[in-house]
């Protein structure tokens, strides 16, 4: 058993501490957020992500997960500190990374020995060596090994990803230190990639590129799809059969968002500015993301007679995927602010995203389900694929409209069937 604090109580940091200590850990989590704190300690997560609550409580209530505003709670004694804090979009589309030096400054404060301290927080190359650096400045007494290691947990599947991980990458310039890490891992029976600390940093960042760029690339393929009538969704599924390319991430949609794709694009763009390199395709990749939420707006104005003046909107979905209320950066968001702007009314129905919505979009008027929500609708928008609006009884919902006018930007139906019950209806390149 390893005793690990964790510092930050956000969605990488509690989902790690709580499958840290259900491997038989004990972990401290450290927050300087007073009230989620003490909402953590009567075993209430603040956030949603399925099964994370049912581990934080098992965990807890065995004593191996415990939660504390203190530093000197946590660090003394500890053998590995996890810095697990926000890194947000800075000036210019850098990282910000001021929480994680305000994070180095506290454990070396509090640090009473030799500690190893894990980089877990999404962070560009080179932060390795600004935190070994407030490390050593801060406290030449003890000393800290600097380790990354980066995470790759997917909102909605987090627990799997972490207990079934496709690598586990470790990265420092002290191979002692980077192989105490890996043990920490050794009861996931895992492939381990050890390298050295700038390398580690880039996999994060270059595969979070990645992603977002399959995801672009099949976005814009749809785009083309649509002015020569070929279906796009079915294009994506005859590349996938590729083995060469796969089939994850050839999503046609309108795009990607989230705490990682957005940021994490931009922050790899501002990186390479500030070593006097273009990077042309990332950029691409951005453009072509922001452009594809605003097809939904093209696609209603052509059902609606060209004008969104005065009409009813309803948007199934807020949160920017499903299995998660996660709304950073969600297409919802700027959807909903274009047709506002446009005149028209906003309504919205999510099954988990809908209270912290509220704050960010006062204005918009929040139904009980997907059937209120269509209730006298001059048009509704599929913005997030959760399952239940698969199964949804499809001619209930017509007959609820004032139009029968869906915008599916997902594809999660079929145009045959949709036409079929009589709905004027528009896919993401497949028109």
């Amino acid at each position: 058993m390893s005793k690990i604090a964790v510092i930050g109580a956000g969605y990488v940091g509690l989902t790690s501490a709580a499958c840290f200590a259900d491997l038989g850990n004990d972990v401290v989590v450290v927050d300087i957020d007073r009230e989620k704190v003490n909402q953590l300690k009567q075993h209430k997560v603040p956030f949603y992500e399925p099964g994370l609550s049912e581990l934080v409580k098992r965990n807890a209530s065995s004593g191996r997960l415990r939660f504390t505003t203190s530093y000197e709670d946590a660090i003394p004694g500890a053998e590995y500190a996890l810095i697990a804090v926000s890194t947000p979009e800075g000036e210019g589309g850098e990282a910000d990374l001021s929480a994680v030096e305000a994070a180095a400054n506290s454990i070396a404060d509090a640090m009473d020995g030799p500690l190893v301290v894990i980089n877990k927080s999404t962070v560009p190359p080179l932060t390795g060596d600004m935190v070994s650096t407030v490390m050593r400045q801060r406290n030449s007494k003890h000393q800290a090994q600097v380790v990354s290691n980066p995470e790759f947990l997917r909102e909605g599947s987090a627990i799997q990803d972490f207990m079934k991980p496709d690598r586990v990458v470790i990265g420092g310039h002290d191979r002692e230190a980077v192989e105490k890490v890996a043990r920490l891992y050794d009861p996931l029976d895992a492939p381990i990639l050890l390298t050295d600390i700038h390398t580690a940093e880039m996999v994060k960042y270059a595969s979070n590129a990645f992603l977002a760029a399959r995801i672009s690339f099949i976005n814009e393929i749809a785009r083309i799809c649509e002015r020569v009538d070929a279906d796009g969704k079915t294009v994506a599924e005859g590349m996938g059969l590729d083995r060469r390319i796969g089939s994850t991430y050839l999503d046609v949609g309108i795009g990607w968002g989230g705490s990682c794709f957005p940021k994490d694009v931009k922050a790899l763009a501002a990186l390479a500015k500030r070593f006097d390199y273009h990077p042309e395709l990332l950029h691409a990749v951005i453009d072509i993301n922001r452009d594809q939420r605003m097809l939904v707006i093209d696609k209603l104005k052509e059902c609606l007679d060209g004008s969104l003046e005065g009409r009813t909107v309803g948007l199934l979905g807020l949160a920017f995927k499903p299995n998660t209320d996660d709304r950073r950066e969600a297409p919802s968001l700027d959807i909903a602010r274009v047709l506002m702007a446009a005149g028209a009314s906003v309504r919205a129905y999510d099954p988990a995203a809908m209270d912290g919505a509220r704050l960010r979009l006062p204005e918009v008027e929040y139904r009980r389900d997907a059937y209120d929500l269509a209730g006298g609708a001059d048009a509704v928008v599929i913005v997030t694929e959760w399952n239940e609006f698969r199964l949804l009884d499809l001619p209930r919902l017509k007959k609820a409209m004032g139009r029968p006018v869906i915008i599916d930007g997902r594809n999660i139906y079929e145009p045959e069937v949709m036409r079929g019950l009589g709905f004027t209806y528009r896919g993401i390149g497949r028109d």
